[in-house]
């Protein structure tokens, strides 16, 4: 705010009062913005030199583990700061900042399951920004397909669902190939109603069977008499809103901007499911201090062969966080079981590289499926 503002003369009224005020507040505005481009281009020209260094070094453009740990310091600060900003409006803004910045740095292209507007898609954008290619893909076997072939940099994929477990099609792949968890995305699905207007009298709405059955009681209370028709894709659903006025759609706030409909309500909070989302890379991401590993342990199906495995992690203090097991497909005999563990801690760590060694003595057959920071926040839009 600028040290002084005009002083009014008896003859000026409120309004003009509140015009000069306005105005010089209006200019300082100017200037601070004025200000950040060229701070912001001033970044830019370094993030330009990191990218020079990173290529000659052979190292990845993109580090999730840099990036949290840049995210909660700026929070940090702004608290210190006694900031009006929220951590997530930091967090939104900052992200924005770091997009630029991975476009200018390498042309980053980024795979997720698709349609245009799912969930997937959702996380994507939010998780790396407007500035960088997406590219949807029908299927998680081309999500990898897209990394393995390098048309991609990364792909974001489904992992785990809270009210429908682990999505097995992803876990199935990563034991099948040799990519691996680059990083890990938490994520609270909100789900909105979109129109073409808040005004319209709605006959119908229209979502993915899993969303209308979510929201089946909620949507019953908000639009009664209002008919629920499901379809294929929440993108499908968003097409219909879009071209008839009299119909809403159930979809993410991204479906809404793409579709250009508006959001005219969105579900309680005590409606929203949680879910984990990978970003697959071509390796795992480095010891950023505080890391998950999630791996395969392929072992003989006996009494006693789950408690074994889980032993030698208690006896070396590694706290196992989550467990799911597979069927061995190609074991007809049914004498193998497949064990897919989530550990705390990196997988080039001496302790864990120590439990690996004990099991394969054991006579199990492990495979680490990616190392990764854990996530410390849940990302919501």
């Amino acid at each position: 705010m600028p040290e002084s503002l005009p002083s009014p003369t008896p003859d000026e009224s409120p309004e003009a009062n509140a015009t000069l005020d306005l105005k010089a507040i209006r200019e300082h505005i100017d200037t601070i913005d004025e200000q950040l481009i060229r701070l912001l281009n001033e970044r830019a020209d370094l993030v330009l030199q990191v990218a020079e260094v990173k290529k000659k070094a052979g190292l990845d453009i993109y580090v999730p583990g840099r990036e949290e740990a840049l995210l909660r310091k700026l929070c940090q600060i702004n608290t210190a700061q006694h900031g009006k900003l929220t951590e997530k409006a930091i967090r939104s803004i900052f992200r924005e900042i770091m997009s630029a910045a991975l476009a200018l740095e390498d042309s980053l292209k980024i795979a997720y399951l698709g349609p245009v507007g799912s969930w997937t898609h959702q996380v994507a954008v939010h998780k790396f920004g407007n500035s960088v290619e997406y590219l949807p893909v029908d299927a998680i076997q081309g999500g990898f397909e897209r990394v393995a072939t390098r048309q991609v940099d990364y792909a974001v994929l489904p992992i785990e669902h809270s009210t429908e477990g682990a999505v097995h099609h992803t876990l199935d792949h990563l034991v099948d190939s040799e990519l691996q968890i680059y990083a890990e995305i938490l994520w609270k699905l909100e789900t909105v109603v979109m129109a073409q207007s808040a005004e319209a009298s709605l006959h119908e709405i229209y979502g993915h069977p899993q969303m209308l059955a979510t929201c089946r009681a909620w949507l019953a209370q908000k639009f009664p008499g209002v008919h629920l028709h499901e379809t294929e894709s929440s993108s499908l659903a968003a097409t219909y809103a879009e071209n008839h006025a009299d119909c809403a759609a159930l979809g993410t706030p991204l479906g809404a901007e793409l579709h250009e409909l508006k959001v005219i309500a969105a579900s309680p909070r005590e409606l929203s499911c949680r879910a984990r989302f990978i970003i697959l890379g071509r390796r795992s991401g480095d010891p950023s201090g505080n890391d998950n590993t999630m791996l395969m342990v392929h072992a003989p199906d006996r009494v006693g062969a789950l408690l074994e495995i889980l032993k030698v992690f208690a006896q070396k203090n590694i706290n196992v966080r989550q467990i799911e097991n597979r069927p061995v497909l190609s074991d007809a005999a049914n004498t193998q079981v497949r064990f897919f563990l989530e550990i705390s801690g990196h997988h080039e760590d001496r302790t864990f590289q120590g439990a690996i060694r004990e099991l394969d003595n054991q006579g199990a057959r492990i495979k680490i499926l990616g190392s990764y920071p854990a996530p410390r926040w849940i990302e919501e839009r």
